[in-house]
């Protein structure tokens, strides 16, 4: 393995949720896997065509990407919650979730991880900076949830909700999902960072260049609904 870290206790995986998005898969392991991290493909229920591909892609990169299927499509946070479950059990300590359709800057992703090494308790998110391509309605919509988040947590220390790309501690989060209910769909980004901070964690905010690709699967934006 190629990635250096300052944390011997810092097991780290790269864990991408995908539905249908076979035309971008392929180039974001490209980018990946000479980090050399382990991957955790999630298949999200995708259509025939995806997951060929993402079965032909494990196979030639057997090695290092691992593959699991989720029967049907459940939502982005169904995926997550199903691989950090996974990770958890093959003792990975920390999880960098990255989206499958091309918009995160991969060359963060090491600065994400040592980041999550030298503070292996804190959940690492990114929040954008945005080029020309991202819509409109996307760009000032987000803000509303972030007022959402600010006035849930009655803390300005999350600095964006509803970016994906962000490191997990494995552990934590799966014993906090356990405990707790948290969407499945897109409000899964959002309403875990607001358990999170309930839960008196860590947060450490990272900024990172966003691109937003024509076709993206995941689009539906909700304001996350929490009771308790």
């Amino acid at each position: 393995m190629n990635n250096t870290t300052t944390n011997l206790a810092f097991k780290a995986a790269i864990l991408i949720p995908v539905y249908n998005h076979e035309d971008a898969i392929g180039k974001i392991l490209e980018a990946i896997l000479p980090y050399g991290y382990p991957v955790l493909l999630v298949d999200d229920g995708s259509y025939s065509a995806c997951e060929q591909t993402l079965i032909r892609l494990q196979h030639e990169y057997a090695e290092q990407v691992s593959l699991i299927r989720l029967p049907q499509n459940g939502g982005k946070g169904a995926a997550v919650k199903a691989g950090l479950m996974w990770l958890n059990q093959q003792h990975f300590t920390h999880a960098l979730q990255v989206d499958a359709d091309g918009q995160h800057d991969l060359d963060d992703l090491e600065l994400f991880m040592s980041t999550a090494s030298d503070n292996p308790h804190a959940l690492v998110a990114g929040y954008p900076e945005y080029d020309a391509s991202v819509p409109k309605l996307r760009f000032y919509s987000r803000y509303l949830t972030h007022i959402w988040i600010w006035i849930n947590t009655l803390s300005l220390q999350v600095k964006d909700s509803m970016c994906g790309y962000r490191v997990y501690p494995v552990a934590p989060l799966v014993k906090l999902l356990a405990e707790q209910k948290c969407g499945n769909r897109m409000d899964f980004d959002p309403e875990i960072m607001v358990r999170w901070v309930w839960e008196k964690g860590e947060v450490q905010n990272l900024p990172t260049k966003v691109h937003y690709p024509i076709a993206v699967s995941y689009t539906h934006l909700t304001l996350p609904t929490i009771c308790s």
